[in-house]
């Protein structure tokens, strides 16, 4: 006789009696061939009490189906769960011989046995988010609680996993249980815990409770005597319910309270539940309570009155506390069974679903899944189990190497993930191992993936890495670092051309490399040198511009020569036409432009410099570059006067303001630009230093008068203290 087996076959028995509804034909074959196929994949395995390890799962399948109220489809999975990972059946095999829920419901309950959670608090929202995010159907998480209760029901099997797990069923577990209305499991996870972490603490209120339980039940029977007496005489249709408490609230209550066993005077309460009609609902509770209060004299401090304004959660009730027999307190809810029903079924705040799904769908999902399980005489159907939003979610969770939890965007790549972790594992990454297989920089990430970035000295950031990334971390980290990149090479370039200015006999000067930025079409100086590092312009190209430049301002003398007289001569001639350059409106024959350096406005003080090219830049008289300017080429200076526009017209000009980092300050700058004196912004830019802060603003302003009437305005604000014009 095989002992063995006969407790597993006598426990399988025992699940097809668990059901709330017996089970047909159909339901009890797939069971059987399930149990048949878990029992070839666990036949050598066993508890470490020596006992059959599929004595485990069909456990949890009872569980299941009698304690949650879960059927014969959630049973199947309890028993089948791990099979997969035997090699005895795949997943793919599961799906075409028990169908598409019983694979997905297997799939998810993996995916969270997979989690790492070795450096994961489970009280962080990141991880309760993630936990939930790998759900799709309800019943992957009631199937885990029954695990879960299985396994607390048998924690001296857990050896050195047991701290770990406690931690799993109070932040996890516990307060799923209360969210889904299952009370009578959350109450055994406090118990349970209590037993385990303080167990000296639990075996002395335990023993308490015990004495005076007895002389407890005495003296309810004794209060509601006279409630029940004086309710019939009002005519109300009522039930009255008694309510212990458990040992691990008690004990709560006396830490919240900070008092001994002795003085916690509510061990138990009295709930008052009347039926009554809607209407009459509010009105009939207040009498009740004041039958009640009548009876026994209230504490009005302990008065809470959640009907006239419900919770929230949309808990309604009476509380109150009367002094009763024997000068005890007694606390006393009163409630309809409309109340009450929706206070044992209704919402709960105990679990958050941040960044999960719609608050909405998932209230909806939950109170379908709560109906069920509170009405197991309906049929069953797998719909109903189902989170409506399915796999649309907006954010992913990805595990480091060491178990570390990152959130990203959802479709974030791997490359995306490297930049999470830091710039410079951004810039050398070359691929991944995503869950131990190698994957490229592309590689979109799924949630709960564990990512080990890998990286190379060799590597540098690409700029069609912005195509592959989807996050604006990453995305902005690569600009900079190809900005830096392009900087580096620049500075390469500058040098390389700079020796050979030197070999060439050439004098490098601005207007040179001026000349060279405008021939080659390019913004800055900084892409001449660039390309030139890249190679992506000829040196000798470069020199034949060059001479041909010089060349063509005087092939007899030495080209610096040649171009300080030709400027010269360019400046006696503007001169000699005209003794003062009027400038501001559309002026014909005469190439001007207002400097970049200082960004002079109609009003400001000015004068006119001539370049080398024969063109006139303005500047402004008090320029950063005009001292140098007037000492150095003082012969090609002229006197420039504003011309009034014909049309209205604006200047671009940069401010900087200082002041103290004070509330609403920021927000009464923008008013007295854009409110105020109607000025346009084109950019705002703050920024904090310890107490103070240091803003960037661009505006569009008429000319100096408009710009100064600004500036004062800006001086006058409380927290400003200089607004400054800047480049």
């Amino acid at each position: 006789m095989d002992t063995r087996r006969d407790i597993v076959e006598e426990k399988f028995s025992e699940l097809l009696g668990s059901g709330i509804n017996p089970l047909n034909a159909e339901e009890k074959q797939k069971l059987e061939k399930a149990y048949s196929i878990a029992s070839e994949a666990f036949s050598q395995d066993s508890l470490p009490n020596g006992q059959p390890y599929l004595l485990h799962n069909i456990n949890v399948a009872i569980t299941a189906m009698k304690e949650i109220g879960l059927g014969p489809t959630s049973a199947i999975c309890s028993i089948l769960h791990g099979a997969d990972r035997r090699g005895v059946i795949s997943t793919t095999e599961i799906r075409k011989e028990f169908g598409d829920s019983i694979a997905d419901i297997l799939e998810g309950f993996n995916k969270l046995s997979d989690l790492h959670t070795e450096r994961i608090s489970f009280q962080s929202e990141a991880f309760r988010t993630l936990f939930l995010s790998l759900v799709d159907d309800i019943r992957v998480i009631l199937i885990r609680l029954a695990h879960r209760l299985n396994d607390i029901r048998n924690i001296h099997l857990l050896g050195e996993k047991t701290e770990a797990f406690i931690d799993e069923i109070k932040f996890i577990y516990t307060p799923i249980a209360h969210r889904l209305g299952l009370y009578h499991v959350k109450s055994e996870f406090e118990e349970k815990v209590m037993q385990f972490e303080h167990a000296e603490i639990y075996d002395e209120i335990t023993r308490k409770m015990e004495e005076s339980s007895y002389q407890r039940e005495a003296y309810i029977k004794d209060f509601i005597a006279p409630v029940e007496k004086e309710l019939s005489e009002g005519g109300f249709d009522f039930e009255i319910r008694k309510r212990t408490k458990t040992v691990s609230s008690v004990w709560a209550k006396m830490k919240r309270q900070n008092v001994d066993f002795e003085e916690v005077y509510d061990l138990f309460a009295i709930r008052l539940i009347l039926n009554t009609k809607a209407r009459k609902e509010k009105e009939d509770c207040w009498k009740a309570y004041s039958i009640v209060t009548n009876i026994y004299s209230p504490n009005p401090k302990r008065l809470r009155d959640w009907i006239s304004s419900p919770k929230a959660s949309g808990y309604e009730s009476l509380h109150t506390t009367v002094m009763g027999p024997q000068e005890r307190w007694v606390e006393v809810q009163i409630r309809t069974d409309r109340m009450d029903q929706e206070a044992e079924h209704g919402q709960a705040a105990h679990w958050a679903y941040k960044g999960v799904m719609q608050r909405k769908n998932t209230e909806d999902w939950l109170s379908q899944v709560r109906d069920i399980l509170h009405n197991p005489n309906q049929v069953h159907h797998d719909q109903l189990y189902r989170s409506e939003n399915g796999k649309n979610k907006d954010v992913i969770f990805i595990f480091t190497p060491k178990g570390d939890l990152k959130k990203l965007p959802s479709g974030s790549t791997v490359l995306d993930f490297a930049y999470e972790i830091h710039t410079d594992v951004g810039g050398s990454c070359s691929g991944a191992r995503v869950n131990n297989k190698a994957v490229p920089i592309r590689y979109v990430l799924q949630n709960g993936d564990r990512v080990d970035i890998l990286t190379s000295k060799k590597q540098t950031p690409k700029l069609d890495w912005l195509a592959v990334v989807s996050t604006e971390r990453a995305r902005s980290k690569i600009k900079r670092q190809l900005k830096e990149e392009k900087y580096k090479e620049a500075e390469t370039g500058k040098g390389l051309l700079l020796r050979k200015f030197k070999n060439w006999k050439i004098k490098s000067s601005d207007d040179l490399i001026s000349q060279l930025v405008k021939h080659y079409k390019l913004d800055t100086s900084i892409d001449l040198y660039y390309l030139i590092a890249e190679d992506k312009i000829e040196v000798s190209e470069i020199k034949k511009l060059v001479f041909k430049f010089l060349e063509s301002v005087n092939s007899k003398t030495k080209p610096e020569e040649k171009v300080i007289e030709s400027t010269e001569k360019a400046a006696g001639e503007i001169a000699e036409k005209q003794d003062i350059l009027y400038v501001g409106d559309n002026l014909k024959n005469v190439d001007y432009r207002f400097s970049k350096c200082c960004n002079p406005i109609l009003g400001d003080k000015v004068f006119g410099f001539v370049t080398t090219f024969g063109g006139i830049s303005i500047h402004r008289m008090n320029c950063p570059n005009a001292k140098r300017l007037k000492e150095q080429y003082p012969y090609r200076l002229i006197t420039v006067k504003w011309l009034k526009p014909k049309d209205a017209s604006f200047a671009l000009t940069n401010l900087k303001i200082l002041g103290r980092d004070e509330l609403g300050v920021v927000s009464e700058i923008s008013k007295a630009i854009t409110d105020d004196l109607r000025v346009h912004m084109r950019n705002i830019q703050f920024k904090t230093k310890g107490k103070n802060f240091e803003g960037k603003v661009s505006v569009l302003v008429k000319d100096n008068e408009h710009l100064s009437q600004l500036i004062y305005k800006l001086n006058n604000i409380h927290g400003v203290d200089k607004v400054i014009r800047s480049k």
